[in-house]
């Protein structure tokens, strides 16, 4: 497994412990901002996580597609990097 791949993992893994925490934090009725804030951290470590699976996929997959031949996959790879683009902005 690659550096890049490992650490997406940690992030990953870091994420489902903070959403467990935050389960029980709920289960608790603790307060409110406090949960929210947790939250927010599990946000931010998806969403780094999210950015380096792009980096990794574009460095790899996108770039041989694109020094392809193969116009057809060419296409298809850039409408899914459009769909995954489209999908984080909401």
């Amino acid at each position: 497994m690659s550096t890049q791949k490992q650490k997406t993992l940690i992030n990953f893994k870091k994420a489902q412990s903070l959403i467990a925490k935050i389960i029980k934090m709920i289960e608790n009725d603790e307060y409110c901002i406090d949960i929210m804030q947790q939250n927010l951290a599990v946000i931010g470590l998806l969403k780094s996580a999210h950015q380096m699976l792009m980096e990794g996929h574009l460095n790899s997959c996108f770039k041989r597609a694109m020094t392809s031949r193969n116009e057809k996959r060419k296409q298809e790879m850039i409408q899914e990097i459009l769909k995954v683009t489209k999908l984080f902005s909401k």
